[in-house]
């Protein structure tokens, strides 16, 4: 009886080890087009077979292993081994996480999950540049330069004439930010002019370079500039002296009419049409003489 009481202890002590799933290597980093295993290991209490899904964890969860077969676009580009998987020419589509969850329904935790991160590496593309062909001596000068491909981002260096631009150097007439590509010239000089290009690397490829471009600075021609400004000036103030005149005459007046002459049997009368259009308006008001400025005799006759 003793010896059946011991041995019930002695089996209750020994720690149940429910299912479990680890990954050797939770962050994997590949170059594109090239092969991802993406690790999974599992162990099980009492499960001989337990159930093995694997999916990508996006803005949706879509599966890669389902029920015994790869789905969706890695069918046919991937093999399982265990709870391993293997992709074949992977690509930045394939970049993000995946979970392998291991079902056990006869273990007392019937279900174990692990995450991989897959990551992509891009080697440079040629940067996009832009270098102004010309600009005057004393402004503000931009150049840049830009990879948008390239994983992880590429860092930048400008050259000119051929020759690296230091990103540090005393008393430089510029700056240089190597990580967004952007050259800033200060107050450009005739000494900046010359033939630019960059280049951008990021340890994964051989680094590229775009197509260099020669800028030009021109001095500022302060004489033109003078000239400009005093023939500005003298254009406006011939536009206000017109309208002014044009004013002053009547030019701008709506109500003003147009004045004509017609022959009567006894003379000449000026007649405004400003006055038969309000004769038009006064119809049936009874006689009115004209005004003395509208109508005068020329010829004096008697009865």
């Amino acid at each position: 009886m003793f010896v059946s009481v011991a041995l019930l202890i002695l089996i209750q002590s020994i720690a149940v080890v429910p299912v479990t799933v680890t990954s050797r290597s939770p962050q994997v980093e590949v170059h594109e087009f090239s092969d991802a295993e993406l690790s999974c290991e599992f162990k099980t209490e009492n499960e001989m077979n337990p159930r093995i899904e694997w999916k990508k964890i996006d803005k949706d969860v879509s599966f890669v292993y389902y029920d015994g077969h790869f789905v969706g676009p890695f069918h046919d580009r991937a093999e399982i081994k265990g709870a391993t998987v293997r992709l074949r020419r992977v690509t930045q589509v394939d970049a993000g996480k995946y979970r392998c969850e291991v079902s056990a329904p006869l273990d007392s935790i019937t279900l174990g999950e692990t995450n991989v991160t897959l990551r992509v590496l891009v080697p440079p593309q040629t940067p996009l540049c832009d270098v102004p062909s010309s600009a005057l001596t004393g402004s503000q000068v931009e150049l840049r330069c830009r990879d948008q491909h390239s994983i992880p981002p590429a860092v930048y260096t400008w050259f000119k004439d051929n020759r690296a631009l230091p990103i540090r150097q005393p008393n430089a007439t510029y700056t240089v930010n190597e990580f967004t590509g952007i050259l800033t010239f200060q107050t450009v000089s005739r000494a900046d002019t010359g033939q630019y290009h960059c280049e951008a690397k990021n340890g994964v490829g051989p680094a590229k370079s775009c197509q260099g471009t020669h800028m030009h600075i021109d001095d500022l021609n302060v004489a033109a500039v003078i000239a400009g400004v005093v023939l500005l000036c003298l254009i406006m103030l011939f536009c206000v002296f017109g309208a002014c005149y044009a004013h002053r005459h009547g030019y701008f007046s709506r109500h003003r009419g147009r004045s004509f002459w017609i022959t009567q049997c006894h003379g000449t009368a000026h007649i405004s049409s400003q006055n038969l259009h309000r004769t038009e308006h006064t119809q049936h008001s009874g006689y009115s003489h004209p005004p003395k400025e509208d109508f005068k005799h020329t010829q004096s006759f008697m009865l």
